[in-house]
Order: structure tokens, then sequence, then C-alpha cells
């Protein structure tokens, strides 16, 4: 499942631009125009991320951190229009995990939230061996086998894997991808990662031509069957 990044504005066009790169990075967007309606949707929807303006009708970037920060360490990101070293300050000292200075690019905006994410999750340590129905990968001996069979795989092809199988059923964009074993992410080779996937099918699907493992998302990029599980 994606992970979900609650995006926080009272400008419309800000909104529908955030909202655009993020989901085109693979991330399930959920949004609020007013501190108040963020509280609301933060408790539904239980986002991974929040990105939040700081200057807001209702209630206020700060007070929204204040009583988000009074039930739970959801990583927050900040965007000010204010560029006095004081706010961005009183933002950390609340709470918040980053911040970005309007006007901002979207691009680095999900650079950061990408990296917030990985800091959120560095201390839980992957599994050294994943289990998928008969598909297993061991980090330790560098093997992947399925139905006891071992398969030959690239240190690439292995890494692809284990990320995907870190994460049933969420999709992962090409860029997420690419970041995740590459460690940097360029739009101009997010496509090698097809490449990799291609490769990758013929050696893990009984029909590479009818992939029953490694599932495209239309518009987005790849994810893990989370129903082999269940095989």
């Amino acid at each position: 499942m994606a992970q979900t990044i609650l995006v926080v504005d009272d400008e419309p066009e800000i909104i529908r631009l955030v909202r655009a790169y993020l989901e085109r990075a693979g991330y399930r967007v959920v949004v609020a125009a007013d501190g108040e309606e963020a509280l609301y949707v933060q408790r539904h929807e239980n986002p991974d991320l929040v990105v939040l303006d700081l200057l807001m009708p209702k209630l206020d970037g700060l007070a929204f951190t204040r009583k988000l920060r009074a039930g739970t360490d959801t990583p927050i990101i900040m965007l000010t229009a204010r560029s006095e070293e004081v706010d961005r300050i009183v933002g950390l000292e609340m709470g918040a995990d980053d911040y970005v200075t309007k006007p901002f690019s979207p691009g680095e905006l999900v650079a950061r939230v990408r990296a917030v994410l990985r800091r959120a999750q560095g201390a839980q340590q992957p599994p050294e061996i994943l289990r998928l129905g008969s598909l297993v990968l061991d980090r330790d001996s560098h093997l992947v086998t399925r139905d006891a069979e071992t398969l030959d795989l690239t240190p690439t092809e292995f890494d692809l894997l284990a990320v995907l199988m870190g994460s049933p059923g969420r999709a992962f964009s090409r860029a997420d991808l690419l970041e995740a074993i590459q460690g940097v992410a360029f739009e101009a080779y997010e496509r090698t990662v097809d490449a990799h996937v291609k490769n990758l099918r013929r050696k893990i699907e009984t029909d590479p031509a009818d992939p029953q493992v490694i599932l495209t998302v239309r518009g987005v990029g790849y994810r893990l069957n989370p129903e082999l599980d269940d095989a």
C-alpha cells in the first residue's frame, strides 16, 4: 500500500501542485485547507507524513503541530513564506522534522519527503529473511529462492526485489526504486528500472508475459503482489 501524505495549505494552487508531484512519486495524498480540517483528516486517515503550511486560518501550523505532537510522532515538514530564522527554529523545536521556505521547488519537496520518511523508518531494521509465498530472499547469504530453486539474480535485481518484498502491495514509483537501489534518482534514468524489472520477471515469473509476482501500477510504477503470501 502506498504511503499516505497529508498536505495542509490554504492556497489551492499549492495544494494542486504538491499533490501532483507527490502522486507522481507514488504517494497517496489527502488534503486539508486549514488546521482544524487537518486535525480531522489526520485522525481519520492516519498519514505517514504531514506537509504543513505555517500560516493558515482557524488553526495555524504551530498550533496544529502542538496538538498533533500531543498524541503522535507523525513526521512533519513545514511550509512557510517567512524567512526569519526564529520561525524555523520555533517550528523545529515544537516537533517539525524539516521545513521548506516558499517559493519552493516541488521536486525538492518530494526529495525532502523521501528523506524524512527514510529517517523515520531508519530505526526499523529490515529482517534478514523476507518471505512471500514460495519466494524467499535471504539478505545475509544474498540468495533468492522460489519453490526451493535458487534464482540467479544480479546485485541490482536482488536489491530491487528486496525493496519490493519489504513492502508487499505498496506501489513504488520508478524514482522510489531507483533511489532505493542506487541512493539517488534522476528522471532521465528512471526508465532503466523498467529494464531491470523486465529481466527480473524473466527469472521469477512463471509466465513473464503475464506477470503475477511483480505487478505494473499504471501511471506510477510497480508493486509486489501481496496475494502470493497465500499461495
